[in-house]
């Protein structure tokens, strides 16, 4: 039997293993397929101008977000995966000053949640899902939780 490819990362290999399969939960990300201007502000009072990319991945199985712009007068952006993650998703965020941010991100009706140690994001769809309205929170302690920033996104395309 002709060995298949199961892994692009680890090559061509033979397995029992099934065929991952694209399923309702895959589909579900959808809602953040598009390209978004996004504008708000910290809650010190600076202003946020940003460009975010959501597209699929090639097969359809995670969502890649790019994001670039700035907060204040500081260029910003960066790259996030979203994947399933059992009944969720799992988020990785790589930012323009070389952190990595996990969080599981939860889709409920028109509540999208990024849920993190210390960062939070709750944001609501509006308008048929053309826009996005964001509250983002952060803790120092993962206990208490403070406003960090609130964004609107308007999907352009």
């Amino acid at each position: 039997m002709p060995a298949r490819v199961v892994k692009v990362a680890a090559g061509v290999e033979e397995t029992d293993r099934p065929v991952p399969v694209r399923d309702d939960r895959h589909q579900a990300l959808a809602v953040l397929i598009g390209n978004w201007i996004n504008q708000g502000e910290t809650a010190g009072g600076d202003p946020i101008l940003t460009s975010d990319v959501y597209e699929w991945a090639p097969g359809g199985f995670f969502v890649v977000h790019t994001a670039f712009g700035k907060i204040g007068e500081a260029g910003v952006g960066g790259v996030e995966m979203i994947g399933v993650d059992g009944d969720g998703y799992l988020s990785t965020f790589y930012d323009s000053f070389g952190n990595v941010h996990q969080s599981r991100f939860e889709i409920d009706g028109t509540e999208l949640r990024w849920i993190g140690e210390r960062t939070r994001c709750t944001v609501t769809l509006a308008d048929n899902g053309t826009t996005q309205l964001g509250r983002h929170e952060s803790s120092a302690d993962g206990v208490t939780w403070s406003p960090s920033m609130t964004v609107t996104l308007r999907k352009t395309a």
